[in-house]
Order: C-alpha cells, then structure tokens, then sequence
C-alpha cells in the first residue's frame, strides 16, 4: 500500500491551510482504497464476461407457465467495495493487486454476469430481471453477498465465493455457499484476471443451476 505524498511549497498560505484540514480525510481516503493520489492512470481495466452468453436476439416475456428470475443487488465486504482486486497475503494481511482494475466494482459485475448466465441457461422458459424493482413481477429472487474474488498469494490461485439466497414464489428461502478456485496462477494482473473470470463463470453456472430449481 503507497503512502499518500503531497507537496504544498507550491500552494498559497490558504490552499496550504485547507490542505492541512483536508489531510485526515484524504488519507482515510487512500487507506480505505489502497490508491495513491496522482499516479498513472491503467493501461487496461479488468472485467468479467459469460463464457456461454444468452444468443443475440433472444427475447421473453413473462407468462404463468414460466420463471420469472430476479437477480437483486449484491453484497460485498469492504474489500470488495473498491475497483482493486484483494490479495490475500497471510490470514491476517490484505494487500491489492498491482496494476489490476476492475471496470466496475466487483459485486455489480458479477452480478451483471450471473444475469447473463440465468438467461442463457433459462432460454425462452425464464424471464431474467436485474433492476431492484422487478421484486414485485418475480417468482424467485436471487440475492446474496459476494464473499471473495481475488487472488490467494500462499495457494496462488485466483478464488471467487458467493453465498446465495434464493426465494420462491411462497416466500421460502434457502442459502448456499458456492467457491471456485483457479490453481497455478501468476501474480499478474493478465493471469489473476482472466482465472477469476473463469471462477466467476464456474460460481455463476453452479448459482444458475441451484436458482432454477427454486
């Protein structure tokens, strides 16, 4: 984590002055996301994408013979909160993964992917909503609390964990730990980006399978 550094010889005995009261909250500022102000910004941003997407074109509506699914906002610890991805350095050290951005932050994007994975899986018998207000036409809801997706340095292996619950048309609802982990992976932001992809995909289609029986 890089240590926030400013230099004020420049600035007016005013500027200097609300500098010095805005120090504390900048500082915060940089702790909480683990950036440093005024570095280069990245080459390239990371995101997730559905290895087996929903066909172009296809379309539903809602029926009484068909799932209505809606896929609700999603949780995410503090670590998560950010467009980094965590590095779990020792069970008790967090760090974050140099040069690696996410386009948005995490929880959205996988939530915009388990979307895309329940319509393609669903196909014309599943309507699939992702907007907070689709509660009331829905007879499943699926939310939950993205737990992880980064990177384990002792295991080097990018790891994603979602905990899922579902609700059915009578109100039931049920939860379910899923994890995907992907071995063998560098600590670069190319290689942790394209593995978490491919945990993310495994975590959706398994979250996907589970939400349809509901």
């Amino acid at each position: 984590m890089k240590e926030l550094a400013v230099n004020t010889s420049a600035f007016s005995k005013p500027a200097r002055h609300a500098l010095a009261v805005a120090a504390p909250a900048l500082l915060a500022f940089g702790l909480a996301g683990c950036i440093s102000l005024g570095g280069e910004p990245p080459e390239s941003l990371l995101t997730l994408s559905a290895e087996a997407p929903a066909p172009t074109g296809s379309a539903t509506t809602a029926a009484p013979d068909r799932k209505v699914i809606a896929v609700l906002e999603l949780d995410a610890p503090a670590k998560l909160d950010v467009m980094r991805v965590p590095v779990q350095v020792t069970d008790t050290q967090l760090a974050y993964l140099k040069e690696a951005y996410w386009v948005e932050k995490p929880a959205r994007l996988f939530r915009q992917l388990l979307g895309e994975t329940l319509r393609a899986k669903g196909g014309a018998n599943t309507l699939v909503l992702d907007g907070d207000e689709s509660v009331a036409v829905a007879s499943t809801t699926l939310r939950g609390r993205l737990v992880d997706m980064g990177y384990d340095a002792q295991g080097s292996a990018a790891v994603v964990t979602f905990d899922a619950i579902r609700i059915d048309k009578d109100g039931e609802a049920s939860t379910r730990r899923f994890e995907a982990r992907e071995t063998g992976v560098t600590a670069e932001a190319p290689a942790v980006g394209a593995a978490l992809n491919r945990a993310a995909n495994r975590v959706a289609q398994d979250v996907a399978a589970w939400a349809m029986e509901g």
